[in-house]
This record gives structure tokens, sequence and C-alpha cells, in this order.
């Protein structure tokens, strides 16, 4: 009997075990797959009058749908809600595409404009989730006020068989934009 007992104490303490204990082991486990890391360079101009840029960057499919945005920097906080957002038609290509359809803030996406600067932004499984195999485009798009806009594409294939780095620089409102793929 005193048999039966203990096998049965060690298999409830192993169930409670691995209860407990597999989400604490499943949040120190990294999560394979792929992933982008971007790098946006905001250049410091040398103007009168400088504000800092609105950017949207996201990613497109071959026909020029957006499939996924990764990022929309814009003055958030402001004396109404919508303050910043009233000037988020100035990003015209990311506007027309994705922009008028979504509801601002973007949780996870939004955030406040950024200094003068090169910026990295890490997305990985979460955010490309939507991805399927194929041929895209990542655009990074600025505008500033008194001051021009800018559009920046960079062609991708996703998913990559290999670690792959792709760049591009602007000639105004954005610098060098380095886009690198993980497997």
């Amino acid at each position: 009997m005193s048999l039966i007992r203990t096998r049965s104490t060690h298999s409830l303490v192993a169930i409670c075990f691995a209860l407990f204990a597999s989400p604490l082991m499943a949040s120190s486990l990294e999560v394979k797959g792929e992933k982008l890391e971007l790098k946006v360079e905001v250049p410091r101009l040398k103007v009168s009058e400088y504000h800092r840029p609105y950017v949207a960057i996201w990613v497109q499919d071959q026909k020029g749908n957006a499939v996924v945005n990764l990022a929309v920097w814009y003055q958030v906080k402001g004396p109404s809600d919508d303050f910043g957002a009233k000037w988020l038609p100035d990003l015209r290509q990311w506007w027309r595409r994705s922009g008028r359809e979504l509801e601002l803030p973007i949780d996870g996406v939004t955030g406040p404009t950024r200094p003068a600067g090169v910026h990295t932004l890490d997305f990985g499984t979460e955010q490309l989730k939507k991805l399927s195999a194929g041929k895209y485009t990542l655009a990074v798009e600025a505008a500033r006020e008194v001051g021009g806009r800018e559009i920046l594409e960079i062609p991708f294939v996703w998913p990559g068989e290999k670690a792959m780095v792709y760049q591009v620089e602007g000639k105004k409102e954005l610098g060098k934009i380095v886009l690198t793929i993980k497997p």
C-alpha cells in the first residue's frame, strides 16, 4: 500500500511541476524563426526651422498592397487625442495604402517622432506572422513640417534561406536604411 502512495505522490508532484514550471521554462526559451532588424537613420539637417519627421514603415506585397505595418512615428501627445494624427496624410504612400483605414494609435506600432540619429528596430515572429513565403518590399516614408517628403523601398524575399543584408540611402529626409534578415 505504501508503494502505491509513493508512486501516486510522485506522479502528483510531477504533474504539479509540469503545470507550473512549463510557462516559466517557455518564457526563457528563445522562439525560433525569422527576424528582421531595421536600422533607420534620421539625418541631422542644417535648416532654420527643424521639425522631427513623421515616419511610416511597412511591408507591401508585389502588387503594392500593405501587408503589415511595422512602425508609425508621429506626435502622439498634444492638446487633443488626434493632435498629431491630423498630419499623417502627409505620409502619402503609407496613408493611401493602409493608414487611412487604421484606427490610431496602433498598439505596438505607433510611437513618438524620433530625433536625428540611427534607430534600430527588431521585428520577430509576432509582427511578421502575416508574411507568407514570397517577394516583398519594405517601405520607409518620412515627411517633415517645413521640409520635404521621401520614400525608400527595399525589395526582399521572405523567408530568407540565409542571413541577408540590404541597404538604401536617402537624399534628404532619410539617411541610410539597413534591413537585415536573420533566419
